[in-house]
């Protein structure tokens, strides 16, 4: 087997640790990737009017979508998941192309887009050497950093403590930046003055200590906590679908960049059991975060990916197996159904979650440019890449007034700095000679070299998929 390492993990991936151990590494999972899950529905839910008020409900359906789209990687259903410790969530890179979507069109229309635009990453997973060699480092590392900094408004907007702007009362009130600014603290503190698992779960952790000293100042309203139910059925199509083309380009582009993002996560928590990822397993992973996107649309959830933090999580602990993260996903889809859950989520007051979104913003932006910074030479050449990318797609971000001439379709489109920006740099990454698309070597992202012969016979032998 290619680059086969030695094993650093305590349970392999077929391994079942004692259901004693085994539960409460399930729930550590869930720590780990819970605020970045339930952040973007918070998030989207402020911003967008028609879903005002139905807050706890986005979050119940994010939870339990997560749950149900890891528990599916963990026990594949045919070639649907890639049978390995991969949990999924709510992705971040949808969110703020989402936001405009949805104040354009309504929510019907950002969960119809999330739905036609999904087989592009079942399309991935069944043609991985034909897309490859377009998106090398240079262009997903631009990507990532959009994301991060595109963010960065929205997050400024909730640790002032509205996030309707800063025409909202009360908008960057001293209560509202002590509390940004308490939760700001506590995460790095712990992110860099400790090891373990604190650090792991430090923006958790200071979610926490914040909401507990909002709760101190008296400016959380519990009282929809005391009013929601303690069970809840899921309610299919709740806010219908509607088909904007533009629209459905744009979640289309990005549904190719988190594909990239799952590759390199299945790729990270492989290599923890001492081998590279087969083409089974990347197949199988894409094709989940495609039909599990596609799931979640129905369900009323934005779309799902996998998360790093928790490739992170199975580096760290050494445990790779894959039953602890469907215990997990178990988890999640029991917070789904209990709306008691959801509710005191979304009672969260907006600069609490302001600190901790600040954070995960910019780290996005850090995970872009190290990126970059590992893998892609910065001759002229790319240099060139990076500067034109960003610039065009700050550019719109920050100047959207110079699209009013096109036609509203286009507006949408182009409007995004992700799609602008991915777009430029795919595209030039392409056009100008010395890059990797038949112009000379390529630097291909992790799990996506070309297969050789030594490499060819990587799929796992028909014993290691024999039970479940």
């Amino acid at each position: 087997m290619a680059n086969e390492t030695s094993s650093v993990v305590l349970y392999d991936i077929e391994d079942k640790p004692p259901l004693g151990e085994a539960i409460p590494l399930g729930l550590q999972h869930v720590l780990a990737m819970f605020l970045g899950n339930v952040a973007p529905p918070l998030i989207l839910a402020g911003a967008v009017g028609s879903v005002t008020g139905e807050t706890t409900f986005l979050v119940q359906m994010a939870l339990m979508v997560a749950g149900v789209a890891t528990i599916v990687q963990a026990f594949p259903i045919g070639p649907v998941g890639a049978r390995l410790p991969i949990v999924m969530g709510t992705s971040f890179a949808f969110l703020g192309p989402l936001i405009g979507i949805g104040t354009q069109f309504g929510i019907a229309a950002v969960f119809g887009a999330a739905l036609v635009a999904a087989p592009v990453e079942m399309v991935m997973g069944l043609s991985l050497d034909r897309f490859r060699e377009y998106f090398p480092p240079l262009v997903t590392g631009i990507v990532v950093m959009l994301i991060g900094l595109t963010l960065i408004p929205t997050g400024m907007n909730y640790a002032a403590g509205a996030s309707a702007g800063p025409s909202a009362a009360g908008y960057g009130s001293f209560t509202n930046l002590g509390l940004a600014g308490l939760v700001l603290i506590v995460t790095v503190g712990l992110n860099q003055f400790f090891e373990g698992f604190l650090r792991i779960v430090s923006v958790f952790v200071g979610i926490v200590v914040g909401y507990l000293a909002a709760l101190t100042l008296g400016v959380v309203d519990l009282s929809a906590v005391a009013s929601a139910g303690w069970v809840t059925v899921p309610v299919p199509l709740k806010y219908g679908l509607a088909f904007e083309p533009s629209a459905i380009l744009t979640v289309a582009f990005l549904y190719l960049i988190t594909g990239m993002e799952t590759i390199g996560d299945i790729s990270g928590t492989v290599s923890a059991t001492g081998r590279d990822a087969t083409q089974t397993e990347m197949r199988g992973g894409l094709i989940a975060d495609g039909v599990m996107s596609a799931f979640g649309a129905v369900f009323n959830a934005l779309p799902n990916t996998s998360f790093s933090q928790n490739v992170g999580l199975v580096n760290f602990t050494g445990v790779a197996s894959r039953y602890v993260a469907g215990i997990g996903g178990a988890f999640l889809v029991v917070l789904g159904l209990i709306p008691k859950v959801g509710a005191v989520v979304s009672a969260m007051p907006d600069a609490v979650l302001g600190g901790g979104a600040l954070v995960l913003f910019a780290m996005i932006f850090s995970s872009g440019a190290r990126i970059v910074a590992q893998n892609v030479t910065l001759d002229h050449r790319n240099s060139t890449i990076l500067a034109l990318s960003m610039a065009l797609g700050l550019g719109v971000a920050f100047r959207p007034e110079i699209l009013q001439q096109f036609p509203a379709e286009i507006q949408t489109l182009f409007g995004s700095a992700l799609v602008t920006g991915g777009f430029t740099a795919l595209l030039l990454n392409i056009a100008i000679p010395g890059g990797g698309v038949g112009t000379g070597p390529t630097e291909y992202s992790d799990g996506l070299a070309p297969e050789t012969p030594t490499n060819l016979e990587e799929d796992l032998p028909e014993s290691a998929s024999a039970d479940d």
